[in-house]
């Protein structure tokens, strides 16, 4: 059986160093992972209950929830924008966490990890991105962890696929990601 985890990018830029980080997680997926990378989250309106209505939600939301409620597990990977986490990846969560208590984030694992050009690699949007998907039912990981720093020099003649390092350590946290998304399918 496969475990399906559904990897979501804080970063809409086209060379974006975190959209590099999750085409390395797709590939460096153990065998029984499914890493899918969702396209659209700039599609996704801004959150509002207003628009958040059975029969009429918008079609780009539609499809990140439907994609969400397919997925065994999460992984996110974020930036940092001023020091937190981007809108785009926020909104996600906003849409995701809907109905209250219901939403295709409910219960279900997720592992936050990044890059970005300071020296600690985007700990603090990761902290945030923790929080607010804890906050919107998800099951953090709080020990799986990957900040990357100097994201600018350290990626800008190298894939992070090609980083033996960060392959490394990428491949040991969609592991254990898997792992965990695993244990919550057989339960």
């Amino acid at each position: 059986m496969s475990v399906r985890i559904l990897a979501l990018v804080g970063s809409l830029r086209a060379g974006s160093h975190n959209r590099q980080l999750a085409e390395a997680a797709v590939k460096l997926a153990p065998e029984g992972a499914d890493v899918q990378l969702f396209e659209g989250l700039a599609d996704v309106p801004f959150y509002n209950e207003d628009i958040d209505v059975a029969g009429s939600v918008p079609a780009a939301a539609a499809r990140l929830r439907t994609a969400a409620a397919e997925a065994d597990g999460f992984l996110l990977f974020t930036p940092e924008y001023n020091g937190t986490i981007p809108a785009v990846l926020k909104n996600a969560i906003d849409w995701l966490s809907r109905p209250r208590g219901a939403g295709a984030i409910t219960d279900k694992p997720v592992a936050v990890v990044g890059t970005a050009f300071g020296q600690y690699g985007g700990v603090w949007a990761q902290d945030e991105t923790r929080k607010a998907v804890g906050i919107a039912g998800g099951k953090v990981l709080e020990d799986v962890k990957l900040s990357i720093p100097g994201s600018v020099i350290r990626f800008a003649e190298t894939h992070p696929a090609d980083d033996a390092e960060v392959a490394g350590d990428l491949a040991e946290v969609v592991a254990r990601l898997h792992g965990h998304a695993g244990e919550t399918v057989a339960a």
